[in-house]
């Protein structure tokens, strides 16, 4: 990549320029070199500020360091090569044009992550995303969070990583509880195309009915310690659902192009015994002890440094919990609901809250009874291949594994780099699973436990007004709820982005309405910054028109066309005379498709797919804007030559990009 070439050679330079000052030595790690992507390509198409970093340190102006810099960048073979113009711009950048026949004349890949492993063995990431309690249909946010993951896996995957991909399932948790005593203590008329849209609608009906009758929630408790068993009528009833909801959402999220490797049930984890070996690990350290006295008397807690022993959560300690007993195989509770807060449904959505990270944080309470966190570090341990048990697995579906009873061994797990989607109200327990590692003597392990936080998904006023919600207290946006049966399931927005797609096509041949229009819910809940709340508009996620998904796959079947019009199959990057007349169309568009390894590498680094989004947009952009100004098909030889090369560029690259974030690249549309 051309800008870390730049900087490899800055840093080459670095004690030339130091001999001239005190004898003090700069590393370039110390400096921060950064090349930059100039706005305007008057001032290069790389620029550095590094004459400004040096001017302090060795007493001197920018400009006079940036011009020094320039002489001796200008002398260097490598540079010679790949820039036909170095110039000083105040107060002290450095500015490089690239000579751009001699790019094209390289081999220009996306090289393999910098994440990679010693010895030239690639790394194994494993990335957990989805995690959908399998209680009822799956909504809108719970696709934010599997489009993310999904294409994470993606972009690990294309940079050279080794990527396994896991769905956690709670089936020994408050929700499915719920549901099933919905299903045996409540009525649901009507015709519903898909059992877990009849769950939806019996979930909301159970929550409502526990406020009306609260002795009903004895049912749910009794649930509960069925599903615990394992062997009942209750515990088979439990795992029909489960597997029926699960078979459900899989299909839901296969629409758009989402597809795990590995099931994990959360019974799989308690019944395998991973919390006793892991229980038994945190007693050997100093942090992880049974309190004595006070409010949390009887619990093992994860002490922090500085905690005044006091209370995580506002809930007894000593009262009835969530998770499974430490001396028992089941649970009483999920994974998902981990404080039994009656607005939480799911890991996606709650976590143990936002806690004050300086409390201690109780893993078993006084009764036995595990908490959330706690079945989280055993499974953790699992994933980095440091727990020392395994689980058996049995095909669930072509290609997807699931954690079982009896089953066979696989090479599944034992990972460099784990990344868990989770939005970003579970800091706080992801934080103490990071802790727990590092305690166990793991720090490398807890260094490798990414957290890709990211906001949660509301409906706008106008959504939420249309779902019968009152929105007279004039609120900027509105939650969804399960409790409530409030949100917009998955399966409805396709359907009705299908109907959108397909009455604003005037031909129909070639990919699918359907296609599209998954294609264009992915891009939309992709294009967001992660950290951003995505205030989820009907009309505005329907639109097809500028920053959509939509628009790039109207620019990649546009090129596609004009190369099929030409009828020549492989273009040469034109004559000398086409590059030495470059039109600024043809500039823009062509150093924007150099920027491609680096911004993928950038977004990996970052964990960061909206990154990936920005710079395709960016490149259709200046495509069409290209398109529209230089004629291509009817230009001279020489330009035509150049002009159909610079567009099989775009569609190469705009292909490699649509890929990586798990969008169709048609031929036609």
């Amino acid at each position: 990549m051309l800008n870390e070439e730049i900087a490899a050679i800055l840093a080459e330079l670095l004690p030339e320029i130091h001999n001239q000052a005190d004898g003090s030595r700069l590393s370039a790690e110390e400096l921060l070199l950064h090349i930059e992507h100039p706005a305007a390509s008057k001032h290069g198409d790389y620029s550095t500020n590094i004459a400004l970093q040096l001017a302090k340190l060795l007493k001197r102006s920018p400009l006079s360091i940036a011009n020094e810099m320039k002489d001796r960048l200008a002398v260097h073979p490598a540079m010679k090569t790949l820039f036909v113009r170095i110039e000083v711009a105040p107060p002290g950048f450095i500015n490089l044009f690239v000579n751009w026949e001699q790019w094209a004349a390289r081999e220009l890949g996306v090289p393999a992550s910098a994440a990679s492993a010693s010895g030239g063995d690639s790394v194994k990431a494993i990335i957990e995303h989805t995690s959908i309690n399998p209680n009822k249909s799956a909504h809108i946010g719970h696709l934010r969070n599997s489009c993310i993951g999904d294409t994470l896996a993606r972009m690990l995957k294309r940079t050279g990583c080794r990527v396994e991909v896991h769905n956690y399932i709670d089936d020994l948790g408050n929700q499915l509880a719920d549901t099933m005593v919905g299903l045996l203590q409540t009525s649901t008329d009507g015709e519903f195309a898909r059992f877990g849209d009849f769950c939806w609608e019996t979930y909301a009906k159970i929550n409502k009915a526990y406020k009306e009758n609260p002795e009903l929630l004895k049912e749910r408790t009794a649930v509960l310690h069925e599903l615990e068993k394992g062997n009942s009528n209750m515990a088979w009833l439990g795992l029909v659902v489960a597997e029926r909801i699960v078979k459900e959402h899989l299909e839901e999220m296969g629409r758009f192009g989402i597809h795990y490797d590995v099931l994990v049930w959360e019974s799989s984890i308690i019944r395998e015994g991973f919390w006793t070996q892991a229980f038994e690990l945190l007693r050997k350290t100093s942090v992880f002890r049974q309190e004595t006295e006070g409010k949390l008397a009887g619990c093992w807690v994860l002490r922090q440094p500085g905690s005044q022993g006091g209370l995580d959560h506002p809930e007894d300690p000593n009262g009835p919990g969530n998770g499974s007993s430490l001396n028992s195989p089941g649970s009483l509770s999920g994974r998902n609901d981990p404080i039994g807060c009656a607005g939480q449904e799911e890991r996606n959505a709650a976590g143990d809250g936002q806690a004050d990270f300086q409390a201690d944080k109780v893993l078993v309470r006084s009764n036995g009874i595990l908490t959330y966190t706690a079945k989280d570090i055993a499974y953790h341990l699992w994933k980095f291949g440091v727990l020392g048990k395994d689980f058996r697995y049995r095909k669930f579906a072509d290609r997807l594994w699931s954690t079982s009873r009896e089953g066979v061994r696989k090479g599944i797990g034992r990972a460099d780099l784990v990344i868990n989607v989770i939005d970003h109200r579970q800091e706080y327990p992801q934080t103490m699973v990071k802790q727990a590692l590092a305690a166990l003597g793991f720090a490398k392990q807890a260094e490798q436990l990414r957290h890709v936080s990211y906001g949660v998904v509301h409906l706008s006023p106008d959504t939420a007004r249309g779902l019968g919600l009152d929105t007279s207290d004039g609120r900027s946006s509105y939650p969804m709820s399960g409790r409530q049966g409030i949100g917009i399931k998955v399966a409805d927005i396709l359907h009705r982005m299908e109907q959108v797609i397909d009455s604003k096509r005037s031909r129909k041949a070639g990919i699918s309405s359907l296609a599209v229009a998954a294609a264009s819910i992915r891009y939309y809940l992709l294009r967001f910054h992660l950290q951003t709340e995505v205030v989820f508009d009907l009309e505005q996620a329907t639109e097809v028109t500028g920053n959509t998904g939509v628009y790039l796959l109207y620019s990649y079947a546009r090129a596609w066309s004009i190369l099929e019009k030409s009828g020549v199959e492989a273009v040469a990057a034109g004559e000398p005379l086409a590059w030495n007349r470059l039109e600024d169309q043809e500039h823009s568009l062509l150093r924007h498709i150099a920027y491609w390894p680096e911004t993928l590498h950038e977004a990996v680094r970052e964990l960061a797919p909206h990154q990936i989004c920005s710079y395709l947009h960016e490149l259709s952009t200046l495509f069409n804007h290209f398109y529209a100004v230089c004629p291509i098909l009817k230009a001279d030889s020489a330009k035509k030559s150049f002009r159909l090369w610079l567009t099989g560029q775009f569609r190469e690259t705009m292909q490699d990009g649509l890929e990586i974030l798990g969008l169709p690249a048609p031929k036609g549309m």
